[in-house]
Protein backbone atom coordinates (compact mmCIF):
# COMPACT_ATOMS: atom_id res chain seq x y z
CA UNK A 1 0.00 0.00 0.00
CA UNK A 2 1.12 3.74 -0.87
CA UNK A 3 0.05 6.21 0.99
CA UNK A 4 1.18 10.04 0.20
CA UNK A 5 0.97 12.90 3.24
CA UNK A 6 1.70 16.48 2.66
CA UNK A 7 3.36 19.34 5.15
CA UNK A 8 3.37 22.69 4.87
CA UNK A 9 5.91 24.82 6.53
CA UNK A 10 6.14 24.49 10.20
CA UNK A 11 4.44 27.01 12.06
CA UNK A 12 6.18 26.44 15.14
CA UNK A 13 8.58 23.76 16.82
CA UNK A 14 8.66 23.40 19.95
CA UNK A 15 10.52 20.73 22.00
CA UNK A 16 8.94 19.20 24.59
CA UNK A 17 9.36 15.35 26.82
CA UNK A 18 7.07 12.63 25.87
CA UNK A 19 6.04 10.45 29.65
CA UNK A 20 8.67 7.53 28.90
CA UNK A 21 5.45 5.26 29.24
CA UNK A 22 4.09 6.61 26.16
CA UNK A 23 6.92 6.27 24.04
CA UNK A 24 7.87 2.91 25.71
CA UNK A 25 4.85 1.72 24.17
CA UNK A 26 4.87 3.19 20.89
CA UNK A 27 8.42 1.73 20.66
CA UNK A 28 6.68 -1.75 21.61
CA UNK A 29 4.14 -1.20 19.01
CA UNK A 30 6.55 -0.03 16.37
CA UNK A 31 8.82 -3.32 16.97
CA UNK A 32 6.30 -5.56 16.58
CA UNK A 33 5.27 -4.16 13.25
CA UNK A 34 7.40 -6.27 10.34
CA UNK A 35 6.90 -3.62 7.94
CA UNK A 36 8.40 -1.20 10.40
CA UNK A 37 5.54 1.73 10.21
CA UNK A 38 2.50 1.44 12.29
CA UNK A 39 -0.87 3.31 11.88
CA UNK A 40 -2.78 3.92 14.63
CA UNK A 41 -6.17 5.39 14.82
CA UNK A 42 -7.22 7.87 17.51
CA UNK A 43 -11.20 6.97 17.19
CA UNK A 44 -12.13 9.72 19.85
CA UNK A 45 -10.30 12.35 17.91
CA UNK A 46 -10.55 11.32 14.45
CA UNK A 47 -7.05 11.17 14.01
CA UNK A 48 -4.59 8.80 12.44
CA UNK A 49 -0.99 8.58 14.15
CA UNK A 50 1.33 7.25 11.99
CA UNK A 51 4.80 5.83 13.70
CA UNK A 52 7.78 5.23 12.12
CA UNK A 53 11.37 5.10 12.94
CA UNK A 54 11.65 8.80 12.55
CA UNK A 55 8.75 10.45 13.59
CA UNK A 56 5.24 10.45 14.58
CA UNK A 57 2.79 11.87 12.50
CA UNK A 58 -0.49 12.84 12.92
CA UNK A 59 -3.02 13.36 10.23
CA UNK A 60 -6.59 14.58 10.93
CA UNK A 61 -9.64 11.78 9.51
CA UNK A 62 -11.22 15.43 7.85
CA UNK A 63 -7.97 16.41 5.53
CA UNK A 64 -6.49 12.86 4.88
CA UNK A 65 -3.46 13.70 2.89
CA UNK A 66 -2.37 16.56 5.07
CA UNK A 67 -0.02 16.06 8.19
CA UNK A 68 -1.13 18.43 10.53
CA UNK A 69 1.66 17.74 13.76
CA UNK A 70 4.65 15.60 13.75
CA UNK A 71 6.58 14.05 16.42
CA UNK A 72 10.23 14.11 15.69
CA UNK A 73 13.88 13.98 16.97
CA UNK A 74 13.40 11.81 19.59
CA UNK A 75 16.32 11.22 22.01
CA UNK A 76 15.57 8.48 24.45
CA UNK A 77 19.15 8.30 25.06
CA UNK A 78 19.68 11.60 26.53
CA UNK A 79 17.63 9.69 29.85
CA UNK A 80 19.33 8.13 32.45
CA UNK A 81 16.67 5.76 33.33
CA UNK A 82 13.79 4.23 31.52
CA UNK A 83 10.98 5.54 33.01
CA UNK A 84 12.41 9.32 32.59
CA UNK A 85 10.63 11.19 29.80
CA UNK A 86 12.20 11.26 26.36
CA UNK A 87 13.18 15.05 24.78
CA UNK A 88 11.64 15.51 21.04
CA UNK A 89 10.23 18.19 19.16
CA UNK A 90 6.71 18.96 18.57
CA UNK A 91 6.18 20.38 14.86
CA UNK A 92 3.10 22.23 14.34
CA UNK A 93 1.86 22.80 11.03
CA UNK A 94 -1.56 24.20 11.37
CA UNK A 95 -3.07 26.59 13.48
CA UNK A 96 -5.47 23.75 14.75
CA UNK A 97 -2.69 21.91 15.58
CA UNK A 98 -1.45 23.96 18.43
CA UNK A 99 -4.97 23.78 20.37
CA UNK A 100 -4.58 19.94 19.60
CA UNK A 101 -1.57 18.69 21.24
CA UNK A 102 -2.99 18.27 24.99
CA UNK A 103 -5.96 16.56 23.87
CA UNK A 104 -3.51 14.32 21.68
CA UNK A 105 -0.44 13.51 24.02
CA UNK A 106 -3.42 11.46 26.20
CA UNK A 107 -5.40 10.05 23.38
CA UNK A 108 -1.96 8.62 22.04
CA UNK A 109 -0.92 7.27 25.36
CA UNK A 110 -4.71 5.58 25.75
CA UNK A 111 -4.64 4.41 21.65
CA UNK A 112 -1.56 2.56 22.54
CA UNK A 113 -1.89 0.99 25.71
CA UNK A 114 -4.81 0.09 24.03
CA UNK A 115 -2.63 -1.71 20.80
CA UNK A 116 -0.28 -3.04 22.67
CA UNK A 117 -2.82 -5.17 24.39
CA UNK A 118 -3.70 -6.27 21.23
CA UNK A 119 -0.40 -8.23 20.39
CA UNK A 120 -0.55 -11.33 20.62
CA UNK A 121 2.02 -12.92 23.40
CA UNK A 122 3.80 -15.24 20.44
CA UNK A 123 4.39 -11.71 18.42
CA UNK A 124 6.04 -10.13 22.21
CA UNK A 125 8.89 -11.88 21.72
CA UNK A 126 11.54 -12.07 24.36
CA UNK A 127 12.15 -14.95 26.92
CA UNK A 128 11.35 -14.76 30.83
CA UNK A 129 14.52 -15.98 32.81
CA UNK A 130 14.60 -17.89 36.10
CA UNK A 131 16.15 -15.65 39.07
CA UNK A 132 18.54 -17.52 40.35
CA UNK A 133 19.13 -17.41 44.49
Amino acid sequence: MELSLYRDEALAIEPRALRAETYNLGHVLWGNSPEGVVFLPIRSMQFLVILDAQEWVFVDGMKKHVIELAWQKFHPQARSAIDEAVPYDAVFYTEASLELMPRLESAVHAALTEAVKQIRPERRGGVVLPFKR
